[in-house]
């Protein structure tokens, strides 16, 4: 089968064969937002929320830049007037508890999603987490206590990335929450590409599942829509092959 997008990926890629990842010869030349795309410094501009792929593997990065001349990420953009406010703090996260995110938007069972309502306002995360060391320098999505919260709100609704207020940096964020990264003071979020790709397929196969069992408008063009907010391009062949399972 011959794949319908042209496959950049530098590393060995099993899934090349249905996702290709925009990527330049440097992950201090790759910024995306959620809202564009950027491939050069020349044509970089600011942007809500910036993550980065390090096409060579290579995790060990400085948090400090020495490269001064690209521009650092911009704060994201506002949250979505109307949106589920989901609102977690310690106590919350201590305990595993999603009752936070039931209150908010009124998911207590599978009968009780409402997709369409959902994907019209969309959920956003209000984390107010007490450091017990106010000079700790960690970003949210590098406290394991967080993480395992969100592990288990995924586990419970992996669709969930799909209804996130993707303009307002939630897409980017939760996908922090679930995938090995790095910080960059100018970057931002610099994800482990391999794991990156097997997060976004899986939610691929996911999103798609749950869109077409719905009765949602062009569950192709929304997956890929996902797919692309994170950097990838998925062709037509591989919701084809899903397709006739």
């Amino acid at each position: 089968m011959t794949s319908v997008i042209r496959n950049l990926y530098p590393l060995s890629c099993p899934l090349k064969q249905y996702c290709s990842i925009q990527t330049p010869k440097s992950y201090s030349e790759f910024h995306f937002s959620s809202s564009e795309f950027f491939h050069s410094k020349q044509s970089l501009r600011q942007v809500s929320v910036s993550v980065s792929f390090n096409p060579s593997g290579n995790l060990d990065l400085s948090l400090y830049d020495e490269d001064q001349d690209a521009g650092k990420a911009a704060p994201p953009m506002p949250p979505k007037e109307g949106r589920y406010e989901v609102v977690i703090d310690n106590d919350i996260i201590a305990c595993l508890d999603l009752s936070p995110f039931h209150s908010a938007t009124g998911i207590t069972s599978s009968n009780s999603v409402k997709p369409k309502e959902l994907l019209e306002r969309t959920i956003g995360f209000t984390i107010n987490y007490r450091r017990e060391d106010e000079n700790d320098p960690r970003e949210l999505s590098e406290y394991p206590d967080i993480r395992l919260w969100f592990v288990r709100v995924d586990a419970m609704y992996p669709w969930l990335p799909v209804v996130l207020d993707w303009r307002a940096g939630e897409l980017a964020r939760y996908a922090a929450m679930l995938v090995p990264h790095q910080m960059s003071m100018r970057m931002g979020v610099v994800f482990n590409p391999e794991a990156l790709e097997l997060f976004v397929v899986q939610k691929v196969f996911v999103v798609y599942k749950w869109l077409k069992e719905n009765d949602i408008p062009m569950p192709r063009l929304k997956a890929k829509d996902m797919a692309r907010m994170l950097g990838f391009g998925i062709g037509d062949d591989l919701f084809d092959l899903i397709d006739k399972v």
